[in-house]
């Protein structure tokens, strides 16, 4: 008999709006995500790939309930087949669900990285969990004096990987993990993101590096200007034939080891689907 798994995380129907003021008196809602579906399971990595500006890190903040004021959300977010409420979240974030976001400024330029990843804790026990946890992330005992602006990028990505991974998460959200850093800095932050979810945790990882995605995880989800276009194995990039949509196959043709074919076209939702338009 087959034992039916229960998703880490599922989202169905999610669309992301904002209220926005057109002229002095008048407003609009202008649609970010639009009708969004994914599921998440322990053990696996699922990359969120798309240009930037296509909604990806929106949807990092509304599972995290972090969404700006004039934001409205509608859909349907569980985790572990319960749905993901407003106060469910707010215990859970920063324990089982955490995020490692995409810009080091969230390190605290005035505390030592010691205190920021055991969040100010002073026990002995949390004091050598640090280490061990920095140990493992190729920083050494000393990186835990050191303050963020002391750190190299590769380092800083790391230290936030390792602030993440303190409480032993179950759903790890990684948004843009690895802009500015060179391939083998990437590479190796990346390879975390791969041992996290081998320990058990569902990763969802957003990015705009293809190439790094499909090295690492386990689906990729094609996005663009807040639709899902497309949902496929990573390693069904190692050919195009089991590609469908003409943008997945637009991008998968742009990855340097494809030659770098560039092309740009727009897309929109037709009666029956996604419609190819015109280069734009």
């Amino acid at each position: 008999m087959k034992v039916e798994r229960i998703p880490v995380l599922k989202i169905e129907n999610l669309s992301v709006s904002f209220s926005q003021y057109a002229g002095i008196f008048k407003r609009r809602q202008v649609q970010a995500i639009k009708d969004l579906n994914i599921i998440v399971y322990e053990k696996e990595i699922v990359a969120i790939v798309g240009a930037s500006g296509s909604g990806k890190s929106l949807l990092a903040h509304a599972i995290l309930g972090i969404l700006p004021y004039n934001a409205s959300m509608n859909g349907t977010l569980s985790y572990y087949g319960t749905p993901l409420t407003e106060e469910r979240t707010r215990q859970l974030r920063g324990k089982e669900i955490v995020l490692v976001p995409q810009n080091v400024s969230y390190l605290d330029p005035l505390m030592k990285v010691g205190p920021q990843i055991r969040k100010n804790a002073k026990d002995s026990v949390s004091k050598e969990k640090t280490f061990q946890i920095l140990d493992r992330y190729g920083l050494g005992k000393e990186t835990e004096n050191l303050y963020p602006f002391e750190l190299s990028g590769g380092m800083a990505r790391r230290v936030l990987i390792s602030t993440a991974v303190m409480e032993r998460p179950k759903l790890v959200i990684a948004d843009e993990p690895t802009p500015g850093l060179d391939i083998t800095s990437a590479k190796r932050v990346m390879s975390h993101f791969r041992e996290i979810a081998n320990e058990g945790a569902a990763v969802l990882l957003i990015t705009h590096d293809l190439e790094l995605a499909v090295e690492t995880a386990d689906r990729i989800v094609v996005f663009y200007e807040g639709m899902t276009l497309e949902e496929v194995q990573a390693l069904d990039f190692a050919q195009e034939s089991k590609l469908h949509h003409p943008y997945t196959k637009a991008l998968r043709r742009a990855m340097p080891k494809n030659g770098m074919q560039i092309e740009e076209r727009k897309y929109t939702k037709g009666v029956t689907g996604y419609i190819e338009g015109r280069s734009v």
